[in-house]
């Protein structure tokens, strides 16, 4: 007659550890957030500096590379069409995301990928 509690009480120590890992994955997210990366190309003539998850932060090039003067508009620019092409690109991915979990009886607030 009280077979089914055992099983409660792994569906409870399940949804903990759900909750635990959601809080360790929002952990790590604020922490990519924070790191920042170069890269160069051009024997480092172009170097873009940005988070680990990817967000352009800044663009850097030699002036070399055209009239010293247009630099920093060119510069900016450039970032300004990058970080415009992560925005759509997530955009597309969530709506996607959305496409792909309609009709599933998720939880409030349960976000995936977790």
């Amino acid at each position: 007659m009280l077979k089914g509690i055992g099983q409660l009480g792994d569906m409870a120590k399940i949804m903990k550890q759900a909750q635990e890992m959601q809080g360790r994955m929002a952990e790590i997210q604020g922490r990519l957030e924070a790191i920042e990366v170069t890269g160069e190309s051009g024997a480092g003539l172009v170097k873009a500096t940005a988070t680990a998850k990817g967000v352009v932060r800044a663009l850097s090039i030699d002036p070399s590379l055209f009239r010293a003067e247009d630099r920093e508009v060119v510069e900016d620019l450039i970032v300004a069409a990058i970080q415009d092409a992560q925005a759509r690109g997530e955009a597309a991915a969530k709506e996607e995301m959305g496409r792909l979990t309609e009709g599933l009886d998720l939880p409030p607030g349960m976000k995936l990928p977790f």
